[in-house]
């Protein structure tokens, strides 16, 4: 794990104990450190190990805290310990944060952060692949992989590849990240910010952090990206998918999206000293990430690809936009009440099959454009699709929504598909 001298004889709270809450208590106390820790489940505080003080922040004197950690998942914006840190004069800091508090004693080492409403989970992948297939020594954490601070420190010349979600930039105050990354930013998460200007500006933070002689790699394929690669003052790529001219050769890379990510990936990297050929070959060789345009299998000529993580429209888009014959099963838990950003690609949709809560809403959207069938669950929606999917055809799982109206996650949801598409006989 990472531990740091920086945090000996200093007193934290910590509040929420999910795999990166467990991970921060663990650090913590290893690098000599005065713990209390607290989550509303009994099982997290019951797997919380010695040395730790079990109290709810909300419930002690804070004062003389040198930070309260919390968990990304929880909403600051209207959670009472914003108040309570606030009133106590206690930084409100995220795991990522110590991390950068804990870099001056790591060896010799760089960071990259990347940040986006979409397409950051496989940009972060991509470059960590991309990296290791040229034997440079790197690590994934953040909003992907293992918890960072629960990992081993890489050793000198290592490079540390972070996905930061805008909580995650809220949280941070110090990450001074070498190479900074914005794919993209639409609407989201907008129940955590004031509106959508505060939403950018989150995301924008993560530059504001960076010292003048670190590298700003910026897609500039929307408005609000591009007003914020208009006030960079710093060593700045501005990159667009259009860049990126030939996928063909990358075939876990495909569509309009991954061209983005694409493009982000080779001006990072390209930054941190590889060549062509190095990037070539990690670009050839990507796996691709689970739920995120994932190729399950082919069956009597019929694609069947599990897109889970496309949880609103902007990020179903592309993923339709990548197969000229698609029938597209969606639904869940709509974050919006259109598919506007999705429309331009309805000509590539033979049938569409809805499921889920928004069920009805997609039927009434979707019917004037195309075949709908509702569906109800995901187990229909296959059913309905093996039997109406032509060789040639795609069946695609993308669904525009979260999923917890019948799921845990986006993950469980691919999890579903997957095993039901591989029963299929």
């Amino acid at each position: 794990m990472i531990a740091s001298a920086a945090f000996r004889g200093k007193r934290y709270a910590v509040l929420g104990l999910a795999r990166s809450g467990h991970a921060t208590v663990r650090a913590l106390v290893a690098s000599g450190a005065e713990v209390v820790a607290w989550d509303s489940k009994d099982e997290a505080r019951a797997a919380v190990g010695e040395g730790v003080t079990l109290a709810d922040p909300l419930t002690i004197d804070l004062t003389g805290f040198d930070g309260i950690i919390v968990s990304p998942g929880v909403p600051i914006n209207r959670h009472p310990i914003a108040d309570a840190a606030h009133a106590a004069h206690v930084p409100l800091i995220g795991d990522i944060e110590l991390f950068s508090q804990a870099r001056s004693g790591l060896p010799a080492h760089k960071v990259v952060g990347i940040t986006g409403t979409n397409g950051k989970s496989t940009t972060t992948a991509l470059i960590h692949h991309i990296l290791t297939n040229a034997g440079i020594p790197a690590m994934l954490g953040g909003n992907i992989g293992l918890p960072i601070l629960g990992q081993e420190p890489l050793g000198e010349g290592g490079i540390y590849v972070l996905e930061l979600s805008s909580y995650q930039v809220d949280l941070s105050h110090g990450l001074d990240c070498d190479v900074a990354i914005l794919t993209n930013i639409t609407p989201d998460h907008l129940d955590r910010y004031i509106d959508f200007a505060d939403y950018a500006s989150a995301k924008e933070r993560l530059f504001t952090m960076q010292h003048v002689d670190k590298v700003a790699v910026i897609a500039c394929d929307d408005n609000p990206s591009r007003m914020i690669a208009s006030r960079i003052n710093h060593r700045l790529h501005r990159v667009h998918a259009a860049d990126v001219k030939d996928q063909s050769r990358w075939p876990s890379l495909q569509g309009p999206h991954n061209a983005q990510n694409v493009a982000c990936a080779i001006a990072a990297c390209t930054a941190l000293g590889l060549n062509d050929a190095q990037i070539e070959a990690g670009l050839a060789s990507y796996p691709g990430l689970s739920h995120r345009m994932e190729r399950i299998r082919e069956l009597d000529g019929v694609l069947w690809v599990n897109d889970s993580k496309a949880t609103n429209a902007t990020s179903s888009a592309p993923a339709l936009a990548a197969y000229p014959v698609v029938h597209w099963i969606l639904g869940g838990q709509a974050k919006t009440d259109d598919l506007d950003a999705c429309a331009p690609h309805f000509g590539h949709v033979k049938a569409a099959y809805v499921i889920g809560d928004a069920a009805d809403l997609f039927e009434r959207l979707l019917s004037p454009h195309m075949p709908v069938t509702n569906a109800g669950t995901l187990e229909a929606a296959v059913v309905a699709a093996r039997a109406a999917a032509k060789s040639g055809e795609t069946v695609l799982l993308s669904p525009a929504c979260a999923s917890f109206d019948q799921f845990r996650d986006f993950e469980a949801r691919g999890d579903a598909f997957r095993a039901l598409v591989e029963k299929l006989a």
